[in-house]
This record gives structure tokens, C-alpha cells and sequence, in this order.
């Protein structure tokens, strides 16, 4: 029963957008991430996916890349990413897979663990912070509380965040999202987002303050789920 994480699997099986224009490395990236996935991942296992799952506009035109996905091995919990404009009623999604599992405002559960996050967004930052950045910024921490409460409430006190965004800005200072993982003593955030090299080294990682910060972008982890427990 081993727990995985991949995020930015940018799916677009319907509407055709090709990846490769971010670089060869994307190259029939979905058949890679099918390979990898299937010769690790187990039906006991769980994977986190946190977020830009399909290019799809609407859930109607996500639902060959969702299929795909429902398709895998093992138990999936799907975080909205920000170009997850697909994106639906959670409850109405769930409804729709065996095996697929939407997490917002709530969390799931990993052995005695509370699998909790939200999407994230740009942390304060000296380059662009609009006012519209804090009003999401805002909402977002706000989410996060409301997910790591539900599960506190029902008696958990082991968590793992899962979040899209990086947990912190360019220079890796404090933010309100890492207040909270401290406050609730969060075991592992898991997050992706970030593409290319140059962005892969502004990517938080390993432990600090006690918490282990994991980069799941797929290209980073050359479309392979990593193993986090």
C-alpha cells in the first residue's frame, strides 16, 4: 500500500494540444508516464496527482484523459491545477470513476494518515503581486485550513498536503501556506507546477522546519512516480 505523487500530467487526448513544444523531453509523454506507472504502481497503491491534469476546457472534453487515468493502477485523488478549467463539482466528479477521488475543502485517508490540500497560488513575491494575487493567495490558505480542520476534526493528527503551487516565492521565504503546514505539523507537501530547469532549482525541497517538501512535476521526475511513503 505504498503512496505515490505525480502532478502536471497535461493530458490531451480529445482536444489535441502537443507537449513537445515545451521540449523533446515531452515527447509522447503520456505513453511514458503510462510505462513507468504501470511497471510501479500496484491496485493497493495510492497516487497523488496535484493538479493541471488535462488541457480540456470542460469536463465533458476531460473525460478521455480522466478515463485514461481511471484506467491506472491503483486509488487516485486529483487536486484542480491552474489550467484544470474542467474542473467540477467534486462530489459530482467522484460520482463519475471507481478509482478516481477529488480533493477540495476536504481530505482522504492513507493509513493513519489525512491526505489534506489546495490548489495554491503565487506566493508575495518582488516581481508581480497584484491585488487580484493576494485575494486568491488569501482564499487559497483560507482552503487549505478548511481541509487540514475537517481532518483534525474527525481526529487525525498525521497529515500530508498535497498543493499545485510551490509552497513559498523565488527566494524560499516564509509564507502563509508554510504557517500552517508548521501549525498542524504537516509530515509532506506534495506540489508541482514548475517546468524547466531554471524553474526546478526555485522548487523548495527536502525537509525544512520538520516538514519534507516534495517537487512533483512530471518532467522532474521524468514522468515516473516517485514513491513519498
Amino acid at each position: 500500500m505504498a503512496l505515490y505523487g505525480i502532478a502536471d500530467l497535461h493530458l490531451s487526448f480529445q482536444n489535441h494540444k502537443p507537449m513537445d513544444i515545451f521540449g523533446d523531453i515531452w515527447i509522447k509523454h503520456e505513453d511514458k508516464i503510462k510505462e513507468n506507472w504501470i511497471n510501479k504502481v500496484t491496485d493497493k497503491d495510492t497516487v497523488l496527482i496535484p493538479g493541471d491534469i488535462s488541457w480540456a476546457m470542460r469536463l465533458d472534453e476531460a473525460m478521455t484523459d480522466l478515463e485514461w487515468i481511471d484506467g491506472l493502477p491503483g486509488r487516485k485523488i486529483l487536486l484542480k491545477g491552474n489550467h484544470d478549467y474542467w474542473w467540477s463539482s467534486p462530489s459530482k466528479m467522484s460520482n463519475l470513476f471507481d478509482n478516481l477521488f477529488f480533493l477540495q475543502n476536504n481530505y482522504y485517508i492513507y493509513n493513519d494518515y489525512a491526505l489534506c490540500g489546495t490548489r495554491g497560488w503565487t506566493c508575495p513575491n518582488e516581481i508581480k503581486f497584484s491585488e487580484h494575487d493576494k485575494k486568491v493567495y488569501n482564499r487559497e490558505i483560507h482552503r487549505l485550513r478548511l481541509s487540514l480542520e475537517a481532518a483534525r476534526k474527525d481526529g487525525f493528527k498525521k497529515y500530508i498536503v498535497m498543493t499545485h503551487y510551490p509552497p513559498t516565492n523565488e527566494k524560499f521565504e516564509r509564507s502563509g501556506f508554510m504557517e500552517i503546514y508548521e501549525e498542524y505539523n504537516v509530515s509532506k507537501v506534495i506540489y508541482g507546477h514548475l517546468h524547466n530547469k531554471d524553474s526546478f532549482e526555485m522548487g523548495l525541497k527536502g525537509i525544512h522546519n520538520g516538514i519534507e517538501y516534495i517537487l512533483t512535476s512530471s518532467d522532474y521526475i521524468d514522468f515516473n512516480p516517485i514513491k513519498i511513503m
